[in-house]
């Protein structure tokens, strides 16, 4: 029989996904078949030419499970998805057998099969299909992922586990992740003392690492609609800091700070040129990803061919200004793809030092 862990989580963004990939990296090292799968996927792309979700076809991709795809993603959801199933065109009956067949056929495929849900637990209540739901649905026991305070935390994890405990679904174990490094020790301490009359045991998950939210230079392309030009190798680069060229053309280079973006208007051509040599010199390669250039006034010919040659990657954009693009690229949380290979690599080596899989699969033994 299959080993059963459904990822649920308090909210958005609280590491669902990274948690299962690092699951994914651990379980591999002690199961032969560890198997995925996201049973409502609110996020939809196509793989192969298969529908599914984006969390879904990024496992398959990392891990090399494409062939399990037509059952990693049963249930795709899409902006119209919701009304056409209020206006009856979707069963709950059928969506319910979707994610049985596809479970079932993953547990006879699987040692262990990590189940990723969706948001909060009541994600997907508008179809009848809840995380909670769901769980119970695949009798999978819950791993709920949170943030790492200690009041906050306390407060939204009771709210959740009244929904969990309406459908009849197991919590066996809390993740508290992205935890403050100095205080990670007390704040298991009060959450485990907090939580001590419940069922589930607390556990530590990994630090806060701003570098996982942090966008590459692909994200920003695709975020923006803008083609990169220039270096395409550095596509995958980690942006760290976002910065402005308003200031002078030395103050802004005196201020760069490892892997910045800059956001440079198309008038400021000894900013431009300057920063197009600077990234051709390795001392300040590293501190360079990359130019956003906004502004309706054409960049001048020769500052045009100096940006080409020195290859720094730079997107041009018309229709947006400095801070309308400061504040989308700083206000993004980054989802992490399987072209983010400094990310995953990271993932990989903060799994091995912060995730106690031992502990995590005696927990969730059948």
């Amino acid at each position: 029989m299959a080993r059963k862990i459904f990822i649920g989580a308090t909210g958005q963004n609280s590491g669902k996904t990274t948690t299962s990939v690092s699951l994914m990296y651990l379980a591999r090292k002690k199961y032969e078949r560890v198997g995925f799968i996201k049973p409502l996927g609110p996020k939809p792309t196509t793989l192969r030419g298969i529908a599914l979700d984006r969390d879904a076809a990024l496992m398959a991709q990392v891990f090399g499970l494409q062939k399990d795809i037509r059952f990693m993603s049963p249930v795709v959801v899409y902006p119209d998805t919701t009304r056409r199933f209020i206006d009856g065109e979707f069963p709950l009956a059928e969506l319910e057998e979707r994610i049985m067949k596809a479970a079932t056929e993953l547990e006879k495929r699987c040692d262990f099969l990590i189940i990723e849900g969706s948001g909060h637990p009541g994600v997907g209540s508008v179809m009848k299909l809840s995380n909670a739901r769901i769980a119970r649905m695949l009798d999978a026991p819950i791993l709920m992922v949170t943030g790492g305070g200690v009041g906050s935390v306390v407060d939204t994890v009771s709210m959740n586990l009244a929904l969990f405990r309406q459908e009849g679904a197991e919590v066996r174990a809390l993740l508290a992740n992205k935890l403050i490094t100095v205080k990670r020790e007390s704040t298991i301490d009060y959450l485990q003392r907090a939580f001590a009359d419940e069922p589930f045991q607390v556990l530590g998950g990994f630090d806060y690492q701003p570098i996982l939210a942090n966008p590459t230079l692909r994200r920003i392309s695709q975020m923006l609609d803008l083609p990169l030009i220039g270096n395409r190798r550095d596509m995958g680069r980690i942006i760290h800091h976002v910065q402005i060229g308003a200031a002078s053309t030395q103050r802004v280079t005196e201020l760069l700070r490892p892997s910045s973006l800059l956001i440079v208007t198309s008038s400021r051509d000894e900013l431009l040129v300057t920063l197009a040599n600077l990234y051709q010199m390795p001392e300040y390669r590293s501190r360079i990803v990359g130019l956003v250039i906004p502004g309706i006034i054409p960049v001048s010919t020769i500052t045009q061919r100096i940006l080409e040659r020195s290859n720094i990657p730079y997107l041009r954009t018309l229709n947006h200004t400095t801070a309308e693009l400061h504040r989308i690229i700083t206000e993004d949380v980054s989802k992490i793809t399987s072209d983010d290979t400094e990310k995953l690599e990271l993932l990989r080596a903060l799994a091995e030092k912060r995730l106690d899989f031992e502990t995590i699969d005696a927990l969730f033994a059948p």
